[in-house]
């Protein structure tokens, strides 16, 4: 009898024993597991956060409008995305808006309208924008529907170099641009306008207008 009793209680401890080498078993499965899926979120975070930061700093920056001088297209607040990558393997075009390093405050930025291009002479006069190139000798007015006929003050002529832009904001009045400051060179452009994400009911992407001139 105690034979058989001793035989119990041996077999007893024994499934009791292969019970806890199963459940740690188990338990280090599950640790191994878990451990897995950590390093996995934890390299796709850092992924992420290295696609983000070359996406952002390289490709695409964002910016905030202050002030009123893009009126009525921009107005202060709106939260923009800035395509950083197109000038560099296209030149910039007549009407695209752009943001470049300020010529005169240092670490600012300024958004403006690109209107006249390398190689051209733009004169402002009369309240009128008037535009010398190859193809117009003569000059021609520039037509400019986004100003919702407002007028341009002031009286300047420039000729453009090879690599220069004259660039104004389209609230004419209330602008601080080529008129006064010159021409910007394209090395200061970090890049131009490409969508606006805020306000969500002024969502747009932007394109270039169409003139009455090439």
């Amino acid at each position: 009898m105690q034979d058989e009793d001793k035989k119990n209680s041996d077999l007893t401890e024994k499934l009791t024993k292969d019970e806890a080498e199963n459940v740690s078993a188990t338990e280090k499965s599950w640790l191994s597991n878990a451990v897995l899926v950590f390093l996995e979120l934890v390299k796709i975070a850092v992924l992420a956060g290295i696609t983000i930061g070359v996406v952002r700093y390289f490709i695409f920056k964002p910016f905030n409008v202050e002030g009123q001088s893009m009126d009525p297209t921009y107005h202060e607040k709106d939260y923009l995305i800035i395509d950083e990558i197109s000038y560099r393997f296209t030149e910039p075009k007549r009407g695209e808006v752009i943001v470049f390093r300020a010529p005169t405050i240092e670490k600012d930025y300024y958004l403006k309208r690109i209107i006249g291009l390398p190689g051209e002479r733009v004169k402002v006069e009369d309240n009128k924008v008037i535009i010398y190139n190859n193809e117009n000798s003569q000059g021609l007015l520039l037509d400019e529907v986004y100003l919702d006929n407002k007028s341009t003050p002031g009286q300047r002529t420039i000729t453009l170099g090879p690599d220069e832009y004259f660039v104004m904001g389209d609230n004419r009045n209330a602008s601080y641009d080529s008129r006064r400051f010159g021409p910007i060179k394209k090395d200061v452009i970090v890049g131009k306008t490409w969508f606006r994400g805020w306000p969500i009911n002024k969502i747009t992407l932007f394109e270039a207008p169409v003139y009455n001139l090439k």
